[in-house]
């Protein structure tokens, strides 16, 4: 399930990238970033630096840190200096504002929680 959603949201978000016009680019779905010899994937990532993380089921703490991680990495290995700061974009089936706020209250990266829906 969450491999056909991910189809659907990349065709949906290249052609909303393509929209905006010069200077956006979709760059790839399951980006694979190597830090410090391991390898870590993010679901997506485009230019300007925007990673988008998918998960199935409700927001945990955890998948912040995690997208927290990927866009340190990516401004450390990938960002020119002229770019601004990567952005995250956490979606998400559920979430519980409260737990999404608490976990995203001291994060130094720009980190959205989003709730998406299946509509079939």
């Amino acid at each position: 399930m969450e491999r056909d959603i991910e189809q659907a949201l990349v065709q949906d978000l290249t052609k909303f990238l393509l929209k905006l016009g010069t200077g956006f680019a979709f760059l790839s779905n399951q980006y694979h970033l190597n830090v410090g010899g391991d390898d870590f994937i993010s679901t997506f990532y485009s230019k300007p630096s925007l990673v988008i993380k998918l998960k199935i089921g409700e927001f945990k703490p955890e998948y912040a840190d995690q997208l927290n991680f990927y866009l340190s990495a990516i401004d450390d290995i990938l960002k020119k200096d002229n770019n601004n700061p990567s952005i995250g974009l956490l979606l998400c089936k559920s979430k519980n504002a409260l737990v999404a706020g608490s976990a995203l209250k001291n994060m130094s990266k720009p980190i959205g929680v989003i709730k998406y829906k299946v509509i079939s």
